[in-house]
């Protein structure tokens, strides 16, 4: 029996499910750009995004041969990330640079896997990606945002059928998509009224000489090139 069920829920995770409604995917992307949009709705679903910002931040500095020291996610939805390693080079570099764009890309893979049809793996990607993140959450706040967002992902893709999942699925890959692109603005916005002075920018600006606003561009053409290419995906084109 436990080797059924363990090959059932196999099955379950790698296979495939059916491709939702076109009036899904519409919904639920009307749904993510209006929790984006509306100020009161963003300040509290922006802490998703800063989850993502913060854990890319985290990703890139093991990929790249760094020791991660710890990540505080903050109520004001702002979030630090501390590595070790050598001050100056590609690690330290690929690392500042991940941040912004590491919503967005999530978003891109997101809509990848749905797009084939793979809804229970994003789900379950989602939870252990989350899982491991807490690992290294040094603040209870950032505790408790990881924690819910992971019961999330796992309850939903635990107790619910295909098309609340699909649903669930469509709205975050959407949300992660819409809502990457609106901290680049915002960045963009503070340093015009000379705030965030050290911003990721201005802090690869240091790290390799070229001006904060030729990385802010960076940022925003990957963001934007993700949307349009994860938003073509989710919706069949």
């Amino acid at each position: 029996m436990a080797t059924t069920s363990a090959a059932d829920l196999w099955d379950r995770v790698v296979g495939t499910q059916p491709a939702p409604s076109t009036l899904l995917v519409l919904a639920t992307g009307s749904i993510a750009l209006a929790v984006v949009v509306f100020r009161t709705t963003w300040l509290i679903a922006r802490n998703a995004v800063t989850i993502a910002h913060e854990g890319g931040h985290g990703l890139v500095a093991l990929l790249t041969g760094r020791t991660l020291q710890g990540i505080r996610l903050h109520s004001d939805t702002s979030g630090l990330t501390v590595s070790r390693g050598k001050p100056t080079g590609l690690g330290m570099i690929l690392t500042a640079a991940a941040g912004y764009v590491a919503p967005s890309l999530l978003g891109l893979a997101g809509a990848w896997l749905l797009a084939s049809g793979h809804i229970t793996a994003l789900l379950w990607g989602a939870t252990a990606l989350l899982a491991a993140m807490l690992v290294m959450i040094r603040n209870a706040y950032g505790m408790l945002t990881v924690v819910l967002a992971g019961a999330a992902f796992f309850l939903v893709s635990w107790l619910t059928g295909p098309e609340v999942q699909a649903a669930f699925a469509y709205a975050v890959v959407w949300f992660l998509l819409l809502g990457g692109v609106r901290p680049p603005f915002e960045l963009q916005r503070k340093r015009r009224y000379g705030e965030a002075a050290d911003s990721d920018p201005d802090q690869l600006a240091r790290l390799t000489h070229v001006p904060a606003v030729v990385w802010l561009l960076f940022f925003h053409i990957v963001t934007l090139s993700s949307l349009i290419g994860g938003g073509s995906w989710l919706l069949g084109r």
